[in-house]
């Protein structure tokens, strides 16, 4: 067996918060390898990239996410008892009922509800000097979201809503300030979610039966018990927060079509499958977040190497989708590639790879993808705008990231 390449460096925590989502391509291009060792908050740590190391990655019998996420993870971005912590039979069964909601009927009422608020959001943009993307599809998601979900959101409070489901989005590759305010926004919207939850059990709340809120407030084990509380709000949450976070792809694609004029010609065409295709280069392409982590359930060789049982190993999301080795010019927007595509599971990996039902951790992909498509061809088909002069820089130094501006928008209006 060969020795895993080791990274010289006491502890690499600053390094990777400093290079963000080059962190593990950098190291394996330095060193010639797809695989190293480092240590992050000195803990030893494997890191990987490639569809080699995804298929290994998503072995169950090999990798726990048992108490493989980073505190900060946990404080921000997933919160504690969720799915995404689970394994084995416990995830299979909590999973279904993420499953369960994303069927193709219910993404499509989602995805009718989107197109409504973008198109009365729209109304309002045509009074206004400068709409920020970012800001104005967080907010359209979040009442689509909840208004889906069967969660009650008040006028009122959706600003304050949209705002801190992004700040936990945010908060989680932050230090300081930006760190704080994602565990103090996790906190409020738990105990907001928390309430509701109870509402809905006490029957303060009528609900649907088939709307997210009723399927995580109602449901029952094999033994008969609810979930907790807090669990349920942290699942629930679970479905909000990734929703919202789509608005970070919407803004990528909004940045692709100014970038790439020629492509919005084909997307107004009669090829409804191009759409797709721009939709999933998109998802390539941009950065989204940079890798997953898991652990070691037992000790075993792959490849030339052995990994301990209980280490830290972080799979490169980002790296993987630019590996050469798999994608033709991967630093080139080309959404025809995917013509080409054999629909691997693990060399394409955006939001994670691996089966969608046994390993895949990120059950709502479909819905990303429906909804970027309906927003997308909300931009082409019905809007037209300009693109003022503005700081587009995307800092692949930062993760979460987005272009600097939020991506600024002029003169909105409706086509005839």
């Amino acid at each position: 067996m060969a020795n895993i390449p080791v990274e010289p460096s006491i502890d690499s925590t600053l390094w990777l918060l400093r290079d963000g989502y080059k962190f593990i391509g950098n190291r394996c291009d330095r060193m010639g390898t797809n695989i190293f060792q480092t240590r992050l908050r000195l803990q030893k740590t494997i890191c990987m990239r490639g569809a080699a190391a995804a298929e290994v990655f998503y072995d169950n019998a090999k990798f726990s996410r048992k108490n493989a996420a980073p505190p900060r993870a946990k404080k921000t971005l997933l919160g504690e008892g969720g799915v995404q912590g689970l394994d084995g039979a416990s995830h299979r069964q909590r999973k279904q009922i993420f499953m369960g909601l994303m069927t193709p009927e219910r993404l499509q009422q989602l995805s009718d509800l989107t197109l409504h608020h973008c198109r009365q959001y729209a109304q309002r943009w045509q009074q206004q000097d400068q709409v920020v993307l970012f800001e104005q599809i967080n907010e359209i998601l979040c009442r689509s979201v909840c208004e889906w979900s069967g969660v009650p959101l008040p006028e009122t409070d959706v600003a304050r809503r949209t705002l801190e489901l992004g700040a936990m989005i945010d908060g989680v590759g932050g230090l300081g300030l930006r760190y704080l305010r994602g565990v103090q926004a996790r906190q409020r919207v738990e105990a907001w979610i928390a309430e509701v939850i109870e509402q809905v059990r006490s029957q303060q709340i009528q609900v649907p039966e088939q709307t997210a809120l009723a399927a995580f407030a109602l449901h029952r084990d094999a033994n008969g018990n609810r979930l907790d509380t807090a669990v349920a709000a942290v699942d629930l949450i679970n479905v909000l927060r990734p929703t919202v976070a789509i608005g970070r792809y919407v803004v990528f694609a909004a940045l692709a079509l100014h970038q790439h004029p020629h492509c919005a010609s084909k997307l107004a065409g009669d090829d409804p499958d191009y759409t797709t295709l721009f939709t999933q280069e998109v998802r390539r392409f941009y950065p989204f977040f940079p890798f997953a982590a898991a652990r070691t359930c037992q000790g075993f060789d792959w490849q030339e190497y052995h990994f301990p049982k209980d280490t830290l190993v972080l799979l490169d999301l980002y790296g993987t989708n630019h590996d050469d080795n798999h994608w033709q010019e991967p630093d080139r927007f080309w959404p025809e590639r995917f013509s080409q595509w054999q629909e691997s599971a693990f060399d394409f990996i955006p939001q994670g790879g691996g089966n969608y039902n046994e390993n895949h951790r990120c059950a709502g992909e479909w819905l990303t993808i429906k909804l970027m498509e309906q927003i997308l061809n909300f931009l082409v088909d019905e809007l037209e705008y300009d693109v003022p002069p503005q700081n587009l820089e995307v800092k692949l130094s930062r993760f979460p990231t987005l272009p600097e501006s939020g991506f600024v928008m002029e003169n909105v209006r409706f086509k005839n």
